[in-house]
């Protein structure tokens, strides 16, 4: 089997929020990074007169969630128990999908936490927008996985 030329979209996904079964319904997906940290190092007797770049730490970029509104209020029920001092944090799993919607990729957030959650804007001139909410997760780690 030869693998696929083309590239995937980025419109088909899915979004996990700890159990695994797949929360519904997200437009948008944003912010998966992780930036690795480097010191900078010469030893006095170096014969070159420039110095070396040793890793340290890494961190990962905030992500940021975006759906319509729905009945569902689970992510605003998770910043609220993280406000309140209840702190649950989650293995956040979004997986890539082909045109079969098979998974192809997933990025997997550990120990994601809610930072900010944003609510809809609202206005009565009737532009038939839908009424969206974000959720911004902070995450100690992302992993890259292809499937098996």
């Amino acid at each position: 089997m030869t693998a696929p030329r083309n590239p995937f979209g980025a419109f088909n996904f899915t979004v996990a929020l700890g159990d695994g079964s797949p929360v519904g319904g997200f437009s948008d997906v944003s912010g998966l990074g992780n930036e690795v940290k480097y010191s900078e190092y010469r030893n006095g007797d170096d014969l070159e007169n420039h110095v070396r770049k040793i890793a340290n730490t890494n961190s990962t970029d905030d992500v940021t969630l975006k759906r319509g509104i729905i009945a569902d209020r689970s992510l605003f029920v998770w910043l609220d128990e993280t406000r309140r001092g209840n702190h649950a944090p989650r293995t956040v799993t979004i997986t890539l999908l082909d045109e079969a919607r098979t998974g192809v990729c997933s990025w997997v957030l550990t120990n994601a936490q809610p930072k900010k959650w944003v609510g809809p804007t609202l206005g009565a001139k009737g532009g038939g927008e839908v009424a969206m909410e974000e959720l911004h997760l902070v995450a100690e780690k992302i992993d890259f996985k292809s499937p098996p």
